[in-house]
């Protein structure tokens, strides 16, 4: 067994389920704000006992850990990227995300309000339609930034990275709160790849006020959120040396040692 694998075992064994229906029943949370935190196995081991008395992990079909393979869209001058490194409340990520299991494919388009909260709109695809933007794409994503910000959205985009890891998902019992926990984590882009340490996690919680249960449990065990951790930005400056990254070296240095190991799955990126 990996060490993503035992890994993976070793941190939901101690969880109630959820079912995919419930969680999104309960806890969608496509409006939230967000934190995160990168932490090591042992951290994390240390959490998950406090963590199984107040919330629930995802599980489907006797599966708790999951394949997230996502291509991420930027224009030439990369602005979705430096509007994330300068602060820019309007701006917007653009990803399709396919859950390997699952057989499940959406367009995600991910936007800031006035208060600051994430809001992300979604567009079922065909799993198919992974790393390709037809016409319906466009409008979708056309349509939610007018709502959003009131213009047109002013960018020609096109692939410009993968990215590959593995996701567990918590769903607190009392309210709407979520989090995620990554690992395994490799970049992909122009023929190059770099692979997080897969001891290291990047925990993401996601709640009305940015200051939910996980985060007072995390903060109990001396853990703060790390700033502008966004897996976008940071694979972009990993994968692409001299680009401006001053913002997220906090990430860059708390994510350690990124390697180029030989990949375990190269994606097809056009």
């Amino acid at each position: 067994m990996s060490i993503i694998a035992s890994t993976d075992v070793l941190i939901a064994g101690g969880f109630a389920p959820i079912s995919l229906k419930a969680l999104n029943g309960k806890a969608a949370m496509l409006e939230r704000l967000d934190n995160k935190y990168v932490v090591d196995g042992t951290v994390l081991m240390q959490a998950a006992g406090t963590f199984t008395e107040v919330f629930d992990m995802l599980e489907i079909e006797g599966r708790r850990a999951f394949t997230y393979e996502t291509c991420y869209f930027d224009d030439a001058g990369r602005r979705s990227y430096f509007d994330h490194h300068q602060g820019r409340r309007q701006r917007a990520k653009v990803r399709i995300r396919r859950y390997v299991e699952a057989g499940l494919c959406f367009l995600e388009v991910k936007l800031k309000d006035k208060r600051g909260m994430t809001v992300k709109k979604r567009l079922d695809l065909d799993v198919e339609s992974f790393g390709k933007l037809d016409d319906e794409a466009v409008t979708f994503i056309d349509k939610v930034y007018h709502a959003q910000y009131g213009q047109t959205f002013p960018h020609q985009l096109s692939r410009v990275l993968d990215m590959r890891y593995r996701r567990m998902t918590l769903v607190a019992r009392q309210g709407g709160e979520r989090m995620t926990i990554d690992t395994g984590l490799e970049f992909f882009a122009g023929g190059a790849r770099r692979a997080v340490d897969p001891n290291l996690f990047i925990l993401e919680t996601k709640s009305a006020n940015g200051n939910g249960v996980a985060d007072g449990i995390l903060r109990a065990l001396h853990q703060h959120p790390t700033k502008r951790c966004s897996k976008y930005c940071v694979a972009t400056a990993l994968l692409n040396p001299g680009t401006k990254h001053n913002r997220f070296l906090p990430a860059l240095r708390k994510l350690g040692s990124v390697t180029d190991r030989p990949a375990l799955h190269q994606p097809n990126i056009q």
